[in-house]
């Protein structure tokens, strides 16, 4: 055999172990470390603004353009938008995984510049912006005033000045979005002094052009004979309010009319939409965006040491409060993970003590266990991943699976010296030529299973082919370990105990509890296994029960993508009664702010008034509050997980009046949205009345709230937002010499501002923004004190030419996809998976909604319906078995034998799936058909075969050698019961820590690791009793149709002759 090169040459074997664990740990050491795999779709974001306009003629002015010129741009999936009534435009374009985010915004960027002619002068005024961005939010992070020495305001700036472009410097930030007022030089016209001047806004506009500009004027004594050449500048734009307010309007009579005369000009804000509330204490809040491909935690630790640096210059009284961080569930699940790896390779490590009772024979696997797992490192980061969660979870379920081949070996040898070979060398060689063969072929079988999930599609395909990558890579390499390092171990160290005495301490007594359990359990076994092998009918019966079981839980079992983790931060969303301005807003949401101080489990908290981030809604009836609970370790029991501290503040939130509350978790995977809630999109092909369409909406909702599967159903959409529709009268316009546009223009300048121009102060460009002042614009009456001049000069008040009604509307309006939508957010009822959410929401929508309607989900909801929709899943399956199918067949040179291994396989499936059905029921959570119990279940397929291999290739190997098929099946299970047993108590006992496990990450943990305990528990027990039967069975036809072996033909031959 090969193998004796390393028997004869250990140290051989020793170098090329020593080579896989260095560089292996070398490697180790060079990862990036993040929480998943970057998955998210690329989206590429386009902005801009159009001032005073109502969100109709913003949709249909600047979106609705925008929008057929960006639809189709290439490796597009969907695309959102939506306008707001102040005037706000964005849109978001979403690309297949995959694309390039560079080019996808430069396609995108072509597309908006052929539309650029089609949008109103205002709106190119102010640009277009297009950038690429990914949802995921790296920190949300709030300055604050501790002694409230400055206001929100100067924080804000502070922070956009000294702290924000710095940001956005740090290579893999994609965006800084603030959500506080930026500076502007606010111009507050007096409508009712301009109009004794007979002065416009145009004037004030042209003046302010037409003395802050910069200009070239040149140089003197250019070739010339002076001493001196001189070149000339301009002052350039205004820079201060004393500059601004003496611009000259008019001069008449000797004197001049200033700007001042009839405005006063201030270092304001540019919008009024923002309040915070830091801790009680006033600060403005921000948001850091992850650029796509960039890896999260290098990226984390750079704005950590911007902070820092940051720290040495700011004033006194100034600091920073990190609400949400990814790196803290990160972190925090990668030290769980950990220690769960430590403590299952102790528990394997004592498994093998237990069976083996020899502290050397111990040895040898524990070492290669060590060996496989280093150099698993080295082939994650050849294949370019990253050490995430997936991976890492990979690693903890190979601790069970890399000892089996070091365990089958060293078991090997061990029987053969019990057996009488004295010599360790001579026993290794023969042990080798008989387990061999099988160690290769558990090892082909096993990472065969993983070679189809690699071409998967998608956000699944993704999680997949990392953790399968890294499971097959460490199996793998402990074959290797298997045939190289174990046999040179076991023939230096392995030494006969014969004449030894044995005292009587731990090691006497556990092994005596070994034989004695052992014993019984062998005698127990091979009884209860005779029976199966004379009665074939049970394990046939008993297949025909476990698939029909199998396609029962499988269909009873809800879908999902993956569990929703405790990560330490909850968001909710706060509603006052539409119509609400700012201030009253701010105090109402302080009730909700009592209710935060009540929660136990608080750290910190911040809430920002005038933004809905769930609905991206910037109105002054919303806010968002951003709650931090403890570090894990100081809110132990399932009693404080967030989930329940959540649920608590919001039921404790009730006896709120007119605020309502929305709180939700961060979604699991960065970059998708804003919360964990299903993102469900209604929409209306037909383009027809929306108010209608919102009611029938409305109505859909109420009936699927009234569903036990769903928690709640709520939309973004409202039109009771108050608002006065503003009539022209024409027939007047024409009268006095003017037109509607006219009307509408003067009016939507004095009410609802105008963009001048730039102004440069604090090395920044901030905007100059023209408005009448507040008071000039409380009510209906304020439109008496408008004027604006008509035909003849003269100045006449702008209530003669509009009319306003009293209406209500909504706030902004959303298309999808180009047409016309509303967003709902629906959260799954307790006890159910979002799979089952998507069933109801697709059983009422048939029901309550028009045939015209539609709908479809954006964000992970898309991800979790198109795989649910998909038999990618199945077909993975169909072609793993498929695999193994074809690996063994060519190994045992027989289309008959592989079936005995491949019939097993459905136990423990169906394991698998009845203790992820018994969990679901019991409210566990993450217990539903998510990615990581798919993923077990592949893997279980591997593993199940590997054992069966084990029966099957020994079986054979005693039919070759003359035994008769039902001795030769009998004796594989007799002599290799103890490996079986060995190899699966390991993998379940490596598995007990991931379930038992809390804290960071438990979900996904314990999902996994008791889909892999059930399907090995019940798998293992079925196959020891029916591989056995199935080998007769189908080795008789092998025999049959291929012939029996060489040894078997012989003496059936002999037994002729003799007769």
């Amino acid at each position: 055999m090969k193998n004796n090169i390393f028997i004869n040459r250990y140290v051989m074997a020793c170098a090329i172990s020593i080579v896989i664990a260095l560089v292996g740990y070398i490697s180790m050491s060079t990862l990036p470390v993040e929480q998943y795999p970057d998955i998210a779709p690329p989206t590429v974001n386009i902005s801009t603004s159009y001032s005073g306009a109502d969100e109709n003629t913003v949709m249909k002015s600047v979106i609705q353009p925008l929008e057929e010129a960006i639809n189709g741009v290439p490796d597009m999936i969907y695309m959102t938008s939506k306008a707001s009534s102040n005037g706000e435009v964005e849109i978001n374009v979403y690309f297949k995984q995959g694309t390039d985010p560079d080019m996808a915004a430069v396609n995108v960027q072509n597309r908006v510049t052929r539309a650029q002619a089609l949008l109103p002068a205002d709106v190119t005024k102010i640009g277009v912006k297009v950038e690429k961005r990914q949802n995921n939010i790296l920190q949300i992070f709030a300055v604050k005033s501790a002694d409230g020495k400055y206001d929100e305001d100067f924080v804000s700036n502070y922070v956009d000045i000294n702290i924000k472009p710095r940001l956005m410097r740090i290579t893999g930030v994609g965006n800084v979005q603030s959500l506080g007022n930026t500076y502007a030089l606010r111009i507050w016209l007096k409508p009712d002094v301009m109009a004794q001047y007979g002065l416009t806004p145009n004037d004030i506009f042209s003046a302010i052009g037409g003395q802050s500009f910069v200009a070239a004027v040149g140089t003197l004594g250019e070739l010339s004979d002076n001493s001196y050449q001189y070149s000339m500048q301009y002052k350039g734009t205004l820079k201060s309010v004393d500059e601004f307010e003496d611009i000259v309007l008019r001069t008449s009579g000797g004197g001049m009319l200033r700007l001042s005369d009839v405005a006063e000009v201030k270092i304001g804000a540019m919008s009024y939409n923002f309040t915070s509330n830091i801790q009680d204490r006033p600060g403005a809040m921000f948001m850091v965006f992850q650029a796509p491909g960039a890896n999260a935690t290098e990226v984390n630790a750079r704005i950590n040491k911007a902070f820092e640096e940051a720290k040495a210059t700011m004033p006194a009284g100034l600091e920073f409060v990190t609400l949400m961080t990814s790196d803290d569930f990160l972190f925090a699940a990668i030290h769980n993970v950990v220690e769960t790896l430590v403590i299952a390779i102790i528990l394997v490590v004592l498994v093998v003590f237990f069976f083996l009772q020899n502290f050397k024979a111990t040895i040898i696997p524990s070492i290669s266990i060590i060996v496989s797992l280093l150099g698993t490192f080295a082939i994650v980061s050849f294949a370019g991943f990253s050490l995430n969660i997936l991976t890492l979870f990979a690693l903890v379920l190979a601790i069970g699976t890399v000892v089996d081949d070091a365990i089958v070996v060293v078991e090997a040898v061990m029987a053969k010296m019990e057996n009488g070979i004295s010599d360790a060398r001579e026993a290794t060689r023969q042990a080798m030529s008989e387990v061999s063969v099988a160690v290769v072929s558990c090892t082909l079988v096993f990472m065969a299973v993983f070679i189809p999930v690699m071409f998967m599609p998608g956000t699944s395909g993704t999680f997949f082919t990392q953790f399968g990558v890294t499971i097959a890579s460490s199996v793998g390499l402990s074959c290797v370990s298997a045939l190289t390092l174990c046999p040179a171990l076991c023939a230096i160290m392995m030494r006969v105990s014969e004449g030894k005495k044995e005292g009587k301490g731990l090691t006497y007594y556990t092994k005596k509890a070994y034989e004695v359990s052992y014993t019984a359990i062998y005698n127990k076994y091979s009884k209860a296994v005779h029976k199966f092998i004379k009665r074939p009918i049970l394990s046939w019966g008993l297949l025909a029960v476990t698939a029909v079981l199998l396609v029962f839980f499988m269909k009873s079992l809800p879908s999902g993508l993956v569990p929703q983790e405790d990560q330490g931060v909850f968001l909710a969303e706060l509603r006052t009664p539409e119509g609400s301005t700012l201030k009253q807003t701010r105090e109402m949401v302080k009730q909700v702010e009592e209710k935060v101080k009540n929660i136990p489990e608080l750290e910190s908290f911040a809430v920002c008034c005038g933004y809905g981030m769930f609905s991206g809604a910037a109105s002054s009836n919303y806010a968002t509050l951003v709650v931090r609970l403890k570090n894990w370790d100081e809110r132990p029991g399932m009693n404080h997980l967030l989930s329940l501290a959540m649920w608590r503040f919001y039921v404790d939130c009730q006896d709120i009046k007119d605020v309502q509350v929305i709180p939700s978790e961060m979604p699991q995977i960065p970059g998708y949205g804003t919360n964990n809630d299903i993102a469900l999109i209604v929409q209306d092909p037909t383009d027809g009345n929306l108010s209608e369409f919102a009611k029938q909406t409305e109505h859909f909702l109420a009936k699927l709230a009234e569903r036990p599967e769903i928690a709640s159903a709520i939309s973004t959409y409202s039109e009771r937002f108050p608002k006065y529709q503003v009539d022209v009268d024409a027939a007047q316009c024409d009268r006095a010499g003017v037109t509607p546009a006219d009307v509408l223009n003067t009016l939507g300048t004095y009410c609802g501002g105008a963009y001048v121009g730039n102004f440069n102060q604090f090395g920044k460009v901030y905007r100059i923004m023209a408005a009448s002042s507040p008071e000039y614009r409380l009510d209906p009456q304020a439109l008496n004190n408008i004027f604006m001049q008509v035909g003849n000069g003269s100045m006449a008040p702008i209530s003669e030419f509009v009319t306003l009604k009293e209406i209500v509307g909504p706030a902004s309006i959303e298309h999808f996809n180009l047409f016309q939508s509303i967003s709902c957010f629906v959260t799954p009822g307790g006890g159910y998976a979002e799979g089952d959410a998507h069933k109801v929401i697709a059983e009422v929508f048939k029901e309550e909604m028009p045939n015209t309607a539609t709908y479809e989900y954006s964000g992970m909801s898309r991800e979790l319906e198109e795989a649910s929709g998909s038999n990618a899943t199945a077909l993975i399956y169909v072609i793993c078995a498929i695999l193994i199918y074809l690996i063994l067949a060519s190994l045992y040179n027989s289309w008959f034998t592989p079936w005995a291994v491949l019939f097993s396989v459905p136990f423990g499936l169906m394991g698998a799936f009845v203790f992820a059905f018994i969990g679901y029921k019991n409210q566990i959570p993450g217990m539903d058909n998510n990615i990581y119990l798919q993923t077990g279940v592949i893997m279980l397929i591997g593993l199940l075969a590997k054992t069966a291999i084990l029966i099957t290739e020994f079986a054979t190997e005693r039919r070759a050698q003359g035994l008769s098929i039902v001795d030769a099946a009998f004796e594989a299970c007799k002599e290799r019961l103890r490996p079986i047993l060995m190899t699966v108590a390991t993998m379940i006992i490596g598995m007990i820590p991931l379930v038992i496990e809390g804290g960071a990450g438990a979900n996904g943990n314990r999902a996994l690791a008791l889909g892999v305990i059930g399907g090995m528990g019940i798998g293992t027990i079925a196959l020891l009793f029916v591989v056995p039967a199935f080998f007769i069975v189908f080795q008789k036809l092998h025999e049959r149709f291929q012939g029996a072996p060489k040894e078997v033909r012989v003496k059936n031959e002999e037994r002729r002759n003799e007769e």
